[in-house]
């Protein structure tokens, strides 16, 4: 059989050539495995300028319109860069909600001047963003929420309280859902803003996680006045807008400026820890039982691939066009946690080492993953709500309450 040719084959050569050359290496220091554990300034600018320099190099937004910042490159063309930054093992960027979810609803409802204005920022990671959807009373119902919005004159005023807020001791805007119309169902009244982080009122508080690392936050918002040109759309189409940036952040819908490729090459880490490792007095990996857990992952992860690039074919899933969309996030990430887990299993005892202890096999990056892992469960909706929405919207189950 003839292998087929692959049409981005030159975009690939050059972005190996350019990762050899300009990957910036080890710090020397801890760095956080996502967005979600940037937790002090030395992590911080140390990923803003790496995201910087691949835009610079046009590697960021690549698909993004040319005249708002982008490289006006054709589809397809940020799923090779994301692909080629992962198998080179390269920083994750910075600017995850911006990149990902504010950004592709930026384009898709922002007036011309929020374009113009928004973008080519969070593109370079000038400006960075964080999500204020979750609050403390409404995070799995986030029709829930009790933020509130007050139009007076040409502002708005917040009150209220989000918590899990990726970035937002660093984040310059906030992708806000908040209830400007308590009139009818609660899905409705809720509006969304574009909303500035650095003004009165607004209280950022850090929250630590079991790995001890605070990039999680809560904000509380006190009467913080916000132009009313935040609005994005219309007044009270906010849930609509919610929605499209779930489909975003959950990887059912494309458009993201890059770093989406971050966990193709988990199974090829697995395997290089499992050789690092001894079981009997001979390399981990080639313990049979090792050898077929291994082999179980990578047929689990070439099927999470092979099933996104069966939902980019619409001929393909017109029988359910939901279904390998919904069910991305959940099993990325439920496969994610199963490999974090086993690779414990893998390190036995050593497995109760933490960063630091110069015996913990590299440096406890496995712990840690496992632990971080939780967080990616319940992120852009848990497992729990995941399944709920499937059974739903695919299989037709009825609806809970």
């Amino acid at each position: 059989m003839i292998a087929p040719v692959d049409e981005h084959e030159d975009l690939r050569a050059e972005l190996r050539a350019w990762i050899a050359a300009h990957h910036p290496g080890d710090p020397g220091w801890k760095l956080p495995q996502s967005a979600l554990e940037v937790a002090d300034d030395r992590q911080f600018h140390w990923l803003q300028d790496w995201q910087r320099k691949l835009y610079d190099a046009g590697y960021v937004g690549a698909e993004w319109p040319r005249e708002l910042g982008g490289g006006g490159k054709p589809r397809g063309t940020q799923r090779v860069i994301d692909q080629e930054l992962a198998r080179g093992r390269a920083p994750f960027l910075l600017n995850l909600v911006a990149l990902s979810w504010a950004g592709p609803v930026i384009l898709r409802y922002g007036t011309e001047s929020q374009k113009k204005r928004y973008i080519q920022p969070l593109l370079r990671c000038d400006e960075i963003w964080c999500q204020g959807f979750s609050e403390p009373g409404a995070g799995s119902d986030l029709a829930s929420l009790r933020t509130r919005a007050e139009r007076t004159g040409s502002h708005y005023r917040i009150t209220g309280h989000k918590v899990w807020t990726t970035l937002g001791r660093y984040a310059d805007w906030c992708i806000l859902l908040a209830r400007s119309d308590d009139a009818g169902a609660k899905h409705a009244g809720i509006s969304y803003f574009l909303a500035p982080m650095k003004v009165p009122g607004v209280e950022v508080q850090p929250l630590l996680k079991l790995t001890g690392e605070g990039g999680f936050n809560q904000v509380i918002f006190d009467e913080a006045e916000i132009p009313a040109d935040s609005l994005l759309g219309r007044e009270g189409q906010g849930w609509e807008i919610a929605m499209a940036t779930l489909q975003f952040e959950r990887g059912a819908a494309e458009g993201s400026a890059g770093g989406q490729g971050g966990g193709a090459e988990q199974v090829a880490s697995l395997a290089r820890l499992a050789r690092s490792l001894e079981r009997d007095g001979r390399p981990a990996l080639e313990d049979p039982v090792v050898r077929d857990r291994l082999t179980q992952f990578w047929i689990e992860e070439t099927a999470l691939r092979a099933n996104a690039a069966r939902a980019r074919v619409p001929g393909l899933v017109s029988d359910r066009p939901e279904a390998l969309p919904l069910m991305s996030k959940l099993a990325s990430s439920e496969h994610g946690q199963a490999l974090a887990d086993f690779a414990c299993e893998l390190l036995g005892p050593g497995a109760g080492l933490w960063i630091g202890d110069p015996h913990a096999p590299a440096n406890a990056e496995w712990q840690r993953s496992y632990l971080n892992s939780f967080a990616m469960t319940i992120a852009g909706g848990t497992s729990e709500i995941l399944r709920n929405i499937l059974g739903e919207r695919v299989l037709g189950q009825p609806k809970t309450r």
